[in-house]
């Protein structure tokens, strides 16, 4: 099955955006919706979505996956076209600069193709207007020349599904939202699931862990697969030189506090967030902009990786007037709290 992926920039541990170093992930990644683990309720309709197809021997409706970044969702987009047994092509919307390099892209699918495009709300607004019709009636309309004498040409299309996924589905405009038949979200992991995922990566790898090492990792992994076997990469690095290639709780444990982090999950940046808004703003209320700065990141980093966690543990929430911290995080920072500013 042919799988094209885009470089993109190395980035630290968490990140919102696929990586070379996940590209190392493919022979990771499950094939198939029995090797798929969690996400039982998305797993479970779209499995009847994909036997029904099978069986009118049609193509998938659209798909569209949205939820936070590293839950698997080009994964799933690939056990999707080998239960479909189709080929896939792999874009991202940033990626389609042009209506032409969309209808190249399309002319070029076979019957029952899978067109995946990633961060599909960051499409460009001329190229998502050439979609429409290729996802209602598999044709497009190409304008050949300018002026008066500017013809259209429509060209059919083999039938074909589009998977989009994003982290952000409100940033999608309403008629290309509406135009997904199945729409899917995923949500954060659970400890246990991610623990078998990380035992299942590492019998992949061939690394020898137990229960307890598998767990301490699961622990620390935010609910988000891809951080897990990140982890498990890099906590094999140090079992591999300190503690004879075993990955035990000890072993994870050290290895993880050598990366900053914690026994929650929180990294150097999430500390460092939560301490400036409590030490420069009196707990919050800040605004994200103003955090941002403060911080040094981008401020749609901080909304996509590190808020959606926090908020989760009950350590940030959001007001209309900015962020704040909560009494739970400062007592998991060991810092006495004295309220905060008015809102």
């Amino acid at each position: 099955m042919p799988i094209e992926y885009s470089q993109m920039e190395e980035q630290p541990l968490m990140t919102s955006v696929f990586t070379p170093e996940d590209s190392t992930e493919g022979s990771l990644r499950p094939k198939f919706l029995s090797d798929y683990t969690g996400q039982e309720k998305a797993k479970g309709n779209l499995s009847v979505y994909i036997e029904a197809a099978r069986q009118r021997n049609e193509s998938l409706d659209h798909v569209l996956l949205y939820g936070p970044p590293g839950l698997g969702k080009t994964t799933l987009a690939g056990v999707i076209a080998n239960e479909m047994g189709v080929n896939m092509r792999i874009t991202s919307g940033p990626a389609i600069e042009k209506t032409g390099d969309l209808a190249a892209l399309l002319t070029n699918l076979a019957p029952g193709d899978i067109l995946f495009v990633d961060e599909i709300h960051r499409l460009n607004r001329a190229v998502e207007e050439i979609l429409y019709p290729a996802m209602e009636d598999f044709a497009i309309d190409i304008i050949i020349g300018k002026g008066p004498s500017a013809n259209s040409i429509r060209l059919d299309l083999p039938k074909f599904t589009l998977i989009g996924a994003t982290t952000r589905a409100g940033q999608l405009s309403a008629p290309l939202r509406d135009r997904f038949g199945v729409s899917l979200r995923l949500e954060l992991y659970t400890t246990e699931e991610l623990q078998r995922i990380v035992t299942r990566s590492a019998a992949i790898l061939g690394v020898e862990i137990d229960v307890d090492g598998a767990r301490e990792i699961a622990a620390r992994s935010r609910g988000t697969p891809r951080i897990a076997n990140r982890m498990l990469r890099r906590v094999r690095d140090f079992a591999q030189i300190y503690h004879d290639g075993v990955i035990t709780r000890r072993a994870a444990d050290e290895a993880l506090s050598r990366l900053e982090v914690d026994e929650l999950g929180l990294d150097s940046t999430d500390r460092r967030m939560l301490m400036t808004i409590i030490r420069n703003y009196g707990g919050g209320p800040v605004g994200l902009e103003t955090l941002a700065a403060t911080v040094g990141e981008e401020a749609v980093t901080l909304e996509d990786v590190y808020e959606p966690y926090l908020m989760q543990l009950g350590f940030l929430t959001r007001t209309p007037r900015g962020r704040c911290v909560t009494r739970l995080a400062y007592e998991h920072l060991h810092i006495e709290f004295e309220g905060q500013l008015s809102l």
